[in-house]
């Protein structure tokens, strides 16, 4: 309980003048929902005309009151149910054109019939929505949440009406200097209701919150905790795994709360065999159920050991887009096609850049077998010494492993990419790294970090933030930005850790189609002479145990503006966003191919 109170109180540094989204519901797949899916009403107010009065003071009667005139005379001069659609789940920038680079505030309305059920307590949550949300069912304000990749709820038990409600959503997705990401990012920053809207159904007392994994360094003792939620939190819960035997009965204390160790047989998921069992938790009041698979994951040395075996993380960085229809990813069939890709290239591992991705995502590496790095968006020039700028920041990193936390593919929690080596930002990120560790104590921590040059040939990791990692990080770019291809044949690697290292980042741009020869930028085969010279560099790094190069597929990007080769995409994808493999994606697929053997 006291890490539950510490990170509430961390988050709670950020706004206090609105209602904070209360602790995230565990495993949504497994409950009682309602979708909110669909055709949004939308109003586009760039001047937040709906939220604000002319001094700038906020509105008591803004757009969320979603009137309508009384008689003739009345002036109302908004009206969601005359406006334009979006669907959600969706970005806007995708979806019109004329809102293709907007970015600022959109409106949106739902309308839904409920019926409300006895001893029945009823949420709304939300996937994810980039970048500022402030919610209001019925007119009443239920709170906002900040972060543009992370789940949150509200519970709306007593507000919702028998019959119509409406929910309307305030996003704004502006760019913000103290905000996590910044105001610099080389990805599209796409706005809206990006992941589904569920309303979910529990009982006055629920199952909300529980981890179920292997202890740390054990491959047979399963370990964990859950957490009630009502007025009856002293009960009698009941866990069971049926295909391994397991039926173990806890007691939670008066605050809902119990741990539990369980000494079991298990078939240990890995990439070859992502075995997942079903689990079905029992209380008096409550059935939840859920899939979870269990592996042990661990460093010894510069050695990475996934099940008690070492282990070679063959990955591909991968971004939240979209493929073949553009926008932002979000459903099982996206995830099902990018890391199908990911598959067919050789890999067992993906590096999740820069965010927590969809749900969806993570899901489907469990089923198919990949090892995921997952990452928050602390991510070059953060404000380091601002209090409001850390709490944000611990906020996301607390939902991104309250979401995930089961989901055993997860190998790695990130704090973070290519940030300065500053004191501030060490100490920063070392905050991070500890709240990682004190809310899951069984995975690896890691972050990209930025190298230097200690003589022409020679390359050292020593950034001070590695002192707080279990596997370094490390984004090169050795052939694009540093050098031409050919140098990496010279580079001499070191380190003063014995950590295990991965290349999160590395590679370079080309158009599809354009072919000349290997000393002509923006060619197919000058990217894929770039990966050989990599390939051989990396042979040589005996500390190495992975690497995710960047990137997997082409995605927007407003920093990359050359006419006829980037139009608006980081070009640095083996394949494009229409599926087209480029000549390096054959290169790697070679490289990992003869390390299956």
């Amino acid at each position: 309980m006291k890490k539950i109170a510490f990170i509430l109180s961390l988050f709670m540094i950020i706004r206090t003048d609105f209602a904070q989204p209360q602790s995230l519901i565990q495993n949504i797949e497994g409950r009682k929902t309602i979708s909110l899916n669909g055709d949004w009403h939308i109003i586009i107010d760039p001047y937040e005309t709906g939220f604000f009065n002319y001094r700038l003071d906020e509105d008591p009667n803004g757009f969320f009151k979603n009137v309508k005139p009384k008689n003739k005379s009345d002036r109302v001069e908004y009206d969601f149910d005359q406006s334009e659609i979006l669907k959600v789940p969706g970005d806007w920038n995708s979806q019109k054109e004329k809102l293709f680079l907007y970015e600022g505030t959109v409106w949106y309305k739902k309308s839904f019939d409920y019926n409300k059920k006895n001893k029945t307590r009823l949420y709304i949550y939300f996937g994810a929505v980039n970048y500022d949300a402030l919610v209001y069912i019925n007119g009443e304000k239920l709170g906002e949440h900040v972060g543009g990749f992370t789940p949150f709820n509200f519970e709306i038990t007593d507000k919702v009406k028998e019959g119509e409600n409406f929910i309307v959503v305030k996003v704004n997705n502006k760019r913000l200097r103290d905000g996590v990401p910044t105001v610099n990012t080389d990805w599209w920053n796409y706005g809206g209701i990006t992941r589904d809207v569920n309303l979910i159904e529990v009982p006055e007392t629920f199952i909300r919150d529980y981890f179920i994994q292997l202890a740390k360094g054990s491959k047979d003792n399963i370990c964990g905790w859950l957490q009630l939620d009502g007025n009856s939190l002293s009960q009698n819960v009941n866990i069971k795994i049926p295909e391994a035997g397991i039926d173990e009965a806890v007691k939670t204390d008066k605050n809902g709360y119990t741990t539990f160790k369980i000494k079991s047989k298990l078939t240990l998921w890995s990439p070859e065999n992502p075995k997942l069992y079903d689990i079905v938790i029992n209380s008096s009041s409550d059935t939840v159920k859920d899939k979870i698979s269990f592996r042990s994951i661990e460093t010894k040395g510069s050695k990475i050991f996934l099940n008690g075996k070492e282990i070679f993380l063959r990955g591909i960085s991968i971004h939240e887009e979209a493929p073949i229809r553009s926008g932002r990813a979000y459903s099982i069939e996206d995830a099902q096609m990018l890391l199908g890709w990911a598959k067919e290239l050789g890999c067992n591992f993906v590096r999740l850049a820069h965010y927590p991705h969809n749900e969806n995502m993570i899901r489907q590496a469990e089923q198919m077998g990949i090892l995921v790095w997952s990452e928050i968006p602390v991510y070059w020039t953060i404000l380091w010494d601002d209090e409001k700028v850390f709490a944000n920041a611990s906020n996301q990193l607390n939902e991104n492993i309250t979401r995930d936390k089961n989901r055993a593919p997860i190998i790695l929690w990130s704090v973070g990419n290519e940030t300065p080596r500053t004191d501030s930002r060490t100490k920063f990120m070392k905050k991070l790294a500890d709240q990682a560790r004190e809310m899951d104590s069984t995975r690896l921590i890691t972050a990209a970090t930025e190298t230097h040059y200690i003589n022409p040939n020679t390359i050292m990791i020593d950034d001070p933030l590695g002192k707080s990692l279990d596997v370094l990080g490390c984004n090169e770019y050795i052939g694009w930005y540093d050098g031409t291809p050919a140098k990496a044949d010279t580079i001499n690697w070191k380190t003063d850790y014995n950590k295990p290292l991965i290349f999160s980042e590395f590679g370079g741009g080309a158009k599809y189609g354009f072919h000349a020869d290997t000393t002509t930028i923006w060619s197919e085969e000058f990217q894929a002479n770039l990966y050989k010279h990599q390939i051989n560099m990396i042979k040589k790094i005996s500390f190495l145990q992975g690497m995710t190069p960047w990137i997997l597929m082409d995605f927007r990007s407003p920093k990359r503006l050359l006419p006829g080769i980037q139009d608006y995409y980081n070009r640095k994808g083996l394949i494009t966003n229409k599926g087209e493999m480029k000549m390096a994606f054959y290169v790697l697929q070679d490289y990992y191919n003869s390390l299956k053997k």
